[in-house]
């Protein structure tokens, strides 16, 4: 088994190549200076708020404070707030980094919910900052009314960071334009291993400026750094008015914490001191459950995990993975047996479970990985699913191959896959009829991203189960930048009279590049 660091790996997990300008770093938004426990005035609340994993009755909120600060959450039917319903928070502190969340309870289904975060002094409660205020949606209890929500992945990539003379990240204002019920961002987050330099220099020589921070200077080894890391993308308007509209449902990859990492790998890369990439995750995971309002993790949940369903009326239901923590080592992959694969076995039992419970129309299985498309890493080793064999399905496929079985033979309707990952955008049917293996019912993936990274070549696909590309946009050479390349997300729509379901494959600007309806109850769409 070999370990090589990012930078002997080609494409777009590698680190960033190219020209590096030495030109001074770009001064921060005001307002969002570093936290201080002895400050003047009221506390304050300038990194934004944001909601997540809302369903019918439920929904978390989150803020960050400039200071030692009580955290307290007013709902009301309208932005006017009279009558407001009050929700008490934690106590925001050190510990975590001055975030904190609070989950709301008995929450009227299918309603906006208009919400004001006030931050107060918790040596004296009446001393409260300026209120920051957001919204969402609650999943519907029937069908009327349907379901819309955009996925995508991949921030910050490959050095691509915040660029002023771009106004920013403008996609996540194409995005808040189109007022989704929610977002499901399916990975990196962050890119932990991929420091932001204030400027590239591209290959037809313009320069992309970038914003800077202490923490994105390097690579993020310390807890403080991975905070800084999360903390940077909240640097961005357009992602933090965002945030304040669309609630979030979060998944995390690789990125989060090390370019293909696995659990137990020790780090061939000369850019770290700490090389234990468990230790490395278990910083990152604490950073994460700091940064992302998720119900399964601390201190909503003391198992701490990132996969779970989340029930978004009688029409869909969301299952995010975790590919990555308890996947196995990266190899070849080809072993004839593997009963740990990339979800591990407890994942695997639990996402059959409640796929056979689920009683939704559709069934969306949030990937942060793709199936059938062959991510590598390094010269021998394999990433994802696929390893480029087209036969019989051998090491983790074998994993896959159990759940599509159980799928089919269950009865299981409705279900199709969505993950980013890759960098670029795609469609693909599977089809049994044209796989080794076949005991499976037809299904689509389709993949979106990245949202703010470098752009790369579409993978090739693995036979193993059959994949058909009906779709691909991706840039004829590795890593360029998100003004060569722009910005993927994807919309998926669901009649709330007809059930159909349809998929617009988006870039940046909002313009349509691929649309597929699909028919509920169906098989083989």
């Amino acid at each position: 088994m070999s370990h090589r660091p990012p930078s002997s790996l080609p494409g777009r997990r590698g680190v960033l190549r190219g020209s590096l300008a030495a030109s001074a770093a770009l001064a921060l938004p005001g307002g969002l200076a570093a936290p201080a426990f002895a400050r003047s005035g009221r506390p304050a609340a300038a990194w934004g708020v944001q909601s997540g994993d809302v369903t019918a009755d439920s929904g978390l909120v989150w803020v960050r404070a400039d200071r030692p600060a009580r955290m307290i959450v007013e709902t009301s039917a309208t932005e006017s707030f009279r009558r407001p319903a009050r929700w008490h928070g934690p106590l925001l502190g050190p510990g975590t980094d001055f975030t904190g969340t609070t989950r709301l309870r008995g929450l009227p289904p299918g309603e906006q919910i208009h919400y004001r975060v006030l931050l107060a002094d918790p040596d004296d409660p009446r001393r409260t900052g300026a209120p920051v205020t957001g919204t969402f949606r609650t999943a519907p209890a029937g069908r009327r009314d349907g379901v819309r929500f955009l996925w995508s992945g991949d921030i910050a990539g490959q050095g691509w960071g915040i660029n002023p003379d771009r106004g920013g990240n403008r996609v996540y204002a194409d995005m808040r334009a189109l007022d989704p019920d929610f977002f499901l961002c399916s990975g990196d987050n962050i890119y932990a291993d991929g420091p932001i330099l204030p400027s590239v220099t591209l290959p037809d020589g313009r320069v992309w400026r970038n914003v800077t921070t202490e923490e994105k200077s390097k690579v993020a080894e310390t807890l403080a750094e991975f905070r800084g890391a999360f903390r940077y993308n909240l640097l961005d308007e357009h992602a933090r008015r965002f945030n304040a509209q669309v609630p979030t449902i979060a998944q995390w990859d690789d990125h989060e914490v090390h370019n293909n990492w696995y659990p137990g790998q020790i780090l061939d890369d000369a850019r770290y001191t700490e090389k234990r990439t468990d230790v490395l995750a278990a910083r990152s995971l604490r950073a994460f459950s700091e940064y992302f309002p998720v119900s399964t993790l601390p201190p909503g949940d003391t198992d701490g995990r990132v996969y779970r369903v989340l029930h978004q009326g009688p029409l869909l239901d969301v299952f995010v993975l975790d590919m990555r923590t308890y996947r196995n080592a990266n190899s070849p992959g080809r072993q004839p047996d593997d009963t740990t694969g990339i979800l591990g076995a407890r994942q695997l039992a639990w996402l059959k479970r409640e796929l056979s419970r689920s009683r939704a129309v559709w069934k969306v299985i949030a990937s942060d990985m793709p199936l059938g498309l062959v991510v590598t890493d390094g010269a021998t080793d394999f990433e994802a699913v696929a390893q480029g064999d087209p036969g019989a399905p051998l090491g983790r496929e074998l994993q896959i191959a159990e759940l599509l079985r159980h799928i089919k033979h269950r009865g299981i309707t409705g279900t199709l896959w969505l993950t980013a990952d890759v960098h670029y955008t795609s469609a693909q049917h599977y089809e049994p009829e044209h796989a080794a293996f076949q005991d499976f019912a037809p299904f689509w993936e389709f993949v979106s991203g990245p949202l703010a990274a470098g752009g790369f070549q579409a993978a090739r696909l693995d036979g193993t189960f059959g994949p058909r590309q009906v779709f691909v946009k991706a840039p004829d050479r590795a890593n360029t930048s998100p003004a060569e390349t722009p910005p993927y997300f994807g919309e998926v729509a669901i009649d709330g009279d007809s059930g159909e379901l349809t998929v617009r494959l988006r870039q940046e600007g909002g313009d349509v590049l691929f649309s597929r309806t699909l028919q509920p109850g169906r098989v083989g769409q």
